[in-house]
């Protein structure tokens, strides 16, 4: 959540920084509410150090005495109680408010109401000139053996697929490039739960606005299975202080994902786009937040060098306040160049996040003025966009698919070949 103090403070900033998201938050009720519920909770705790209090007495008095004692006590014990019932539906209606408020964008991020207001803030590689009309991944993919979309809509439905073969290797091969990079730039890798609690999903700030819509939920077991590893791995130091002296502490997530697409009905519906499932490496730091920028730009050039190493055309994308979405306060997207569609598709995002999930989970590091929350910052290093990617843009006429180079020692070769079966 954010800072109750800036909230109370600067209701009006609060308020626009929540429209400039899309987001209607009645501020009004929830400053009356926090007033409300204050001041319930300064009388309940004023009854309880009189209840103490008394108690103490009570434990030293005689028999005659105790009795009359706890009479006149019987008027505090009905106030508590009466109190406790006041309390707790507006301390209920509060947290829920609170947890609608979406973290404010920082004061570089450009106004804007949604992702066509987007802008590209560099473009790297050139689009390739082909002299023979490209195909498609799917197209390819079939062609090749290495995808098959129709066996696995036999076996789990529409938007899951199976890699085949090549498929598979190149997946791995693309797993294998990330996650070496990223330990290179000082990520931990890890593999992470890939079911998680209601009430970490929601302290990740995942849940709200439609939120719950999106993701696969549980309802036997109040379980969620994870749409990106960055929900498994942010929850990991929760009600932890940690040492940061050294350093951000990153880690690099590898992890199947989950996600039901929910608001994307028609929307690329066959390949591999926008799958119910695919794999994916994340990165995520805890740092100070005096590192938070710097943090953020070094994930955005990991993702162009490893975006550079498979030599993909593709564009950088500053993201508008609108697009961003509930956690993010400043966000980048990448976008790789897909012949085929003649435009670019998203590939990779990194989100700084600042105080706000930390808030939620209670995550801290030690000052020397005291305690604070960190800040969290997350990257996509891989997900399966860019295998449809390298099919496209390295397909030769014949139909078989150059591999990039970095990935040709994982893979035991430079081509895939179409079947001869």
């Amino acid at each position: 959540m954010i800072d109750l103090k800036i909230l109370r403070e600067t209701p009006n900033v609060i308020r626009e920084a929540a429209k400039a998201k899309n987001v209607e938050i009645d501020i009004d009720r929830i400053l009356d509410l926090d007033r409300k519920v204050r001041g319930l909770k300064g009388e309940m705790e004023s009854i309880a150090a009189q209840k103490n209090d008394s108690g103490k007495r009570i434990a030293k008095a005689t028999p005659e005495e105790r009795k009359a004692m706890i009479e006149e006590m019987r008027p505090l014990d009905a106030r508590a109680e009466n109190l406790q019932a006041e309390f707790a539906p507006l301390a209920e209606e509060l947290e829920e408010l609170l947890h609608k408020i979406p973290n404010p964008s920082l004061p570089d991020v450009r106004l804007g109401h949604s992702d066509t207001e987007n802008v590209a803030i560099r473009l790297v590689g050139e689009p390739r000139k082909f002299d023979f009309t490209p195909k498609d991944h799917l197209e390819l993919g079939e062609a090749l053996g290495i995808i098959d979309t129709v066996r696995a809509a036999k076996v789990s439905g529409a938007r899951f697929t199976y890699l085949v073969g090549d498929g598979a290797l190149l997946e791995m091969a693309l797993v294998d490039y990330a996650v070496r990079t990223a330990i290179k730039h000082g990520f931990t890798p890890v593999t992470v739960p890939h079911l998680v609690s209601a009430k970490a999903m929601r302290a990740m700030g995942y849940l709200e606005h439609g939120g719950h819509d999106e993701i696969y939920y549980l309802a036997k077991d109040n379980l969620y299975l994870i749409g990106t590893s960055e929900q498994a791995i942010g929850p990991m130091h929760t009600d932890e202080i940690l040492d940061l002296d050294a350093g951000p502490k990153r880690y690099v997530g590898i992890s199947p994902c989950y996600r039901r697409e929910s608001g994307t009905y028609g929307k690329d519906t066959k390949g591999i786009i926008r799958l119910h499932q695919f794999t994916k490496v994340e990165m995520f730091s805890f740092c100070k937040p005096e590192d938070s920028a710097s943090e953020h730009a070094m994930m955005l050039q990991i993702e162009e060098e490893l975006m550079q190493g498979l030599g993909l055309p593709y564009h950088v994308l500053d993201i508008v306040s609108g697009d961003l979405g509930l956690p993010a306060a400043k966000k980048w997207d990448i976008e790789a160049w897909f012949p085929s569609q003649e435009r670019y598709r998203e590939t990779h995002s990194t989100s700084n996040c600042t105080d706000f999930q930390a808030r939620r989970l209670n995550t801290r590091y030690r000052t020397e003025e005291g305690i604070n929350f960190v800040h969290t910052v997350n990257g996509t290093a891989f997900s399966g966009r860019p295998i449809a990617a390298i099919l496209e843009n390295f397909q030769e006429a014949d139909g078989s698919v150059r591999i990039p180079e970095v990935l040709q020692a994982y893979m035991g070769k430079a081509v895939i070949t179409p079947r001869t079966s």
